[in-house]
């Protein structure tokens, strides 16, 4: 095993509507469990399936039937919810009524890099959006969510109101796309290793002993 005092990084690119992401974030927690004397960092990094919706968001109803179709998109949430069982998610598509643009929501996400609060903060904009049907385009809403999780709400307010860091997130997409990165989940460990998808548990835990292995055989 790599030095306990080392730990691996894993970059996540993903989305906050995705909810293949929010399997993977589920099965990442499970991997690291398989793994509790590895100690690992986990980056959440920001990526857009449609950056064209516009800020306000569009309703979610008309947006899934038009890109899917009816019947296609009851298949695809029946699937998933029966995915998000395994896992713990109790996903209520139901609920969801708009598709927000996740722009500030990646936002509020970097601020809480270099806290201990990241991952949990991506929960629960996860949370909002798949189990209660929250619209996390909202940045009331965000400012909330922001404060429960030991940020500052007025500056939170202020910066998002301000532009602050929407090109920094931006220039992050466009690094991933450029990177090679189509679909989300997709992870990167100690910068050099590649998982695409919301992969099983055991497979995120043999990636874990990849890079550990690579850390400790000075695999540049």
């Amino acid at each position: 095993m790599s030095d306990a005092s080392k730990p691996i990084t894993i970059d996540v690119v993903s989305d906050v509507v995705c909810p293949w992401c929010y399997v993977g974030k589920r099965r990442l927690d499970a991997a690291r469990a398989l793994r509790p004397d590895q100690p690992v960092e986990v980056r959440w990094r920001p990526f857009q399936l449609d950056p064209t919706i516009p800020p306000e968001g569009i309703d979610r109803h008309d947006y899934m039937s038009r890109k899917f179709g009816p019947e296609k998109i009851a298949q695809i949430h029946a699937h998933l919810e029966t995915i998000g069982a395994e896992v713990g998610i109790a996903f209520n598509f139901a609920a969801i009524k708009r598709s927000p643009n996740t722009l500030d929501a990646h936002r509020v996400i970097r601020w809480a890099q270099g806290t201990d609060q990241q991952s949990a903060l991506k929960e629960a904009l996860l949370s909002a959006y798949f189990t209660k049907g929250q619209d996390i385009g909202d940045r009331d809403l965000l400012c909330d969510i922001a404060s429960a999780h030991g940020l500052d709400r007025a500056v939170i307010a202020k910066a998002l109101a301000d532009g602050t860091d929407a090109a920094a997130v931006q220039e992050e997409i466009a690094t991933a796309v450029r990177m090679g990165v189509s679909g989300v989940p997709f992870f990167i460990l100690a910068g050099r290793f590649a998982v695409s998808g919301a992969q099983a548990s055991e497979a995120l835990a043999a990636a874990i002993d990849k890079a550990a292995t690579a850390e400790d055989i000075g695999v540049a």
